[in-house]
């Protein structure tokens, strides 16, 4: 990363009655805290490391304006005077380090995945369940009351203000669209009545909170499904929004339901900034850019070309809470950048566990994974510099502890080294980059292109020696396999290998993915927004409701058919957020994904399968086997026959599919232990 001053994103944003410090805003994210036993002492915490990181604003996950606007049958609500005082918590621990905070006012509308759902009218969402009622005139009144009563309380609680969530397909937004709201009384049909529920809410907030009190409101100025907004409507709103007294007007991207990837890793850096600026230009409060902003640099340009006045940064907070002052301090080559995998955050959050970080565990963990100086000081021998011998080896040096690490690679990384070569997951390299810049920053001694013998790490009288040797290919037993047109994934992504025009993958979880997709792009387009977009179907001129036209696939000129044995849908164990978006560029790309699969031998031509009853020959050019992986640990016995204190993480512990959340946490947890 290049150092620069980021003179934007440190001028102090002016609303009149009140000034942010800084043009960097902690967009919205749901923990699960909220809803846990003594949650809001461990949010604080959260909340009070970002605010002591630097943030200007702070945003809170979406808080229900009542019981039937939740968004599942326990979640959080800001609707009776005692919820006031576990809120006033987390603002005043926000307070003491000069950030200010908003609660996020949150009704989910066809979205709440309980049986009590409301909505403008009775359709039922394509990711729910439930089918909501229609709302009657009184639930609507009745509920902009509440949306007022929970505004009141957060300032009750120390909040600065409130934002009010009116996109990404939650009730709000619901009213504004044709798509969900087909009503025909003052509420629906023109533009006018549609908008109503939306400026009724920011003037009845309003009228209870005074003039002294921040309202964002989160416009959705992209809906990314069909019969969404248009973009002379999303205007519309605005300029209304504005005339009803917001503070702020914050960027939505998307619904939850549509089908463009909007903040996966493959999502360019700052691809939906342009409309963000489309939308500025028509209005005078302070506008927010959103989705996939994770370095200092592209923050920077996004305010200093006028694209926006503040942006807006989640997951990226999430992996380094100390993002915003490392940029001050000119150490962007420091901050441990969001990867946008979504695998600990979001993918945790749509399975109802708490939310947290794959390069960061410690993020919504913070009261309960403490890294503390060592009492006694070890010397540590850790064997593996993928990503558990690097989480470790970092963290136990941080506590003082004296650390060799040693692979006998030539560089730091182990799988990510792979897994940044997969069109659309660039972002590993940062990951790696921070790694470097922790592993001097810690002292640890590294010693690269070093393989190791249980003799050697005896000879080195270690207190401690952690195991973190990663993963195998899992060998198939399969006549024919030794064959010369068989390869591992390690021979495609490490080795290179030449790899014909057809060919069939065996084995379909993470890694077989990621090696179709190698195999089928010839260009990544993450750093193509223009092209990205195109292949998605973004309407770029807002030509079409909701910014969409048809979808430009990128069909492949090699052949691939990924193979599974379960008879499960292909994908069907990837995460909840992005497998369905990696399904689609393959499908994109005509790739053959097959379930079902009876493995019978390789040929010379090929590989013979059975499926569906039927026995085939393949024939391809090459079988690429993808089938799994078992722990590397041939020096674990001899070292403990030696009497060593011998520790297993990562893959060398569990080598179920490559899963670095689990290596990074397990590294991290055992060095804050040991």
């Amino acid at each position: 990363m290049t150092q620069a001053s980021y003179s934007h994103i440190f001028e102090p944003l002016d609303l009149g009655f009140t000034q942010i410090r800084n043009r960097v805003l902690m967009g919205s994210m749901h923990t699960g805290l909220e809803e846990e036993k003594g949650g809001f002492d461990k949010l604080a915490a959260f909340y009070e490391e970002r605010a002591k990181g630097g943030v200007g604003l702070i945003v809170t996950g979406g808080i229900s304006p009542n019981m039937r606007g939740r968004l599942a049958p326990f979640g959080s609500e800001m609707s009776k005077p005692w919820h006031v005082a576990k809120h006033r918590k987390v603002t005043e621990r926000v307070h003491q380090h000069g950030a200010k905070i908003c609660m996020q006012i949150l009704h989910a509308g066809r979205y709440s995945y309980h049986p009590f759902s409301l909505a403008p009218s009775a359709i039922k969402a394509p990711i729910n369940p439930f089918k909501p009622k229609a709302m009657s005139d009184g639930q609507i009144k009745t509920t902009i009351r509440h949306y007022a009563r929970a505004a009141r309380l957060a300032q009750k609680a120390g909040y600065d203000g409130v934002e009010i969530m009116g996109s990404e397909g939650y009730l709000i937004n619901q009213f504004l669209c044709p798509r969900t709201n087909q009503r025909t009384d003052d509420w629906g049909g023109s533009f006018e009545n549609r908008m109503r529920f939306a400026l009724d809410i920011v003037n009845a907030v309003r009228a209870k909170v005074g003039a002294n009190f921040i309202i964002v409101f989160r416009l959705s100025m992209l809906d990314l499904v069909e019969d969404g907004h248009t973009l002379d409507e999303v205007l519309q709103l605005g300029k209304a929004l504005e005339k009803a007294g917001v503070s702020i007007i914050n960027t939505g991207i998307g619904w939850h339901e549509a089908r463009v990837p909007t903040i996966v890793t493959s999502v360019p850096r700052a691809a939906f900034s342009w409309i963000t600026e489309r939308v500025r230009r028509e209005l005078t409060v302070p506008v927010v850019a959103v989705n996939r902003i994770n370095t200092p640099e592209i923050a920077e340009s996004i305010l200093s070309s006028g694209q926006a006045d503040m942006v807006s940064m989640a997951r990226p907070l999430l992996a380094d809470p100390e993002f915003v002052n490392k940029a001050q301090r000119q150490q962007a080559d420091k901050i441990n950048t969001c990867i946008a995998c979504n695998q600990a955050c979001l993918d945790h959050v749509f399975e109802n566990k708490r939310a947290s970080c794959l390069v960061n565990p410690r993020a919504c963990f913070e009261t309960e994974l403490v890294v503390k100086p060592a009492q006694q000081k070890k010397r540590i021998a850790v064997v593996g510099a993928g990503p558990a011998g690097l989480a470790f080896a970092c963290t136990a040096a941080e506590r003082g502890h004296q650390v060799d690490l040693y692979d006998k690679a030539s560089e730091i990384g182990g799988q990510f080294n792979y897994a940044k070569q997969i069109p659309g997951k660039e972002e590993f390299y940062e990951t790696i980059r921070y790694f470097g810049e922790r592993l001097k920053d810690t002292g640890v001694n590294v010693k690269l292109g070093q393989a190791q013998s249980a003799d050697g790490l005896v000879a080195g009288n270690y207190d401690e020696i952690v195991m973190a040797t990663g993963v195998v290919p899992r060998r198939l037993d399969l006549p024919g396999i030794e064959l010369p047109h068989v390869l591992g994934y390690l021979d495609v992504l490490r080795d290179h290998k030449p790899v014909g025009e057809k060919v069939a993958v065996i084995g379909a979880g993470g890694i077989g993915f990621d090696v179709s997709e190698y195999l089928t792009t010839d260009k990544s387009l993450t750093v193509a927004e223009q092209e990205w977009s195109e292949r998605w179907g973004i309407d770029k001129d807002y030509q079409q409701r909701g910014g969409l036209k048809p979808q430009q696939p990128e069909p492949s000129a090699r052949q691939v058919w990924l193979l599974q044995r379960k008879e499960t849908k292909v994908g069907k164990g990837l995460g909840k957020t992005s497998g369905w978006v990696h399904r689609a560029e393959l499908k994109s790309k005509n790739v053959n994904m097959w379930n079902g699969v009876s493995y019978k031998r390789v040929v010379e031509n090929g590989i013979e399968i059975e499926r569906d009853g039927e026995t085939m020959v393949l024939e391809v050019d090459n079988v690429v086997i993808c089938a799994g992986q078992v722990p590397m640990r041939d020096l674990q016995q001899q070292l403990v026959d030696a009497g060593q204190s011998v520790h297993l993480i990562g893959g060398a512990d569990v080598a179920a599919e490559l899963d670095a959340k689990r290596a990074v946490r397990q590294g991290t947890e055992l060095a804050a232990a040991l």
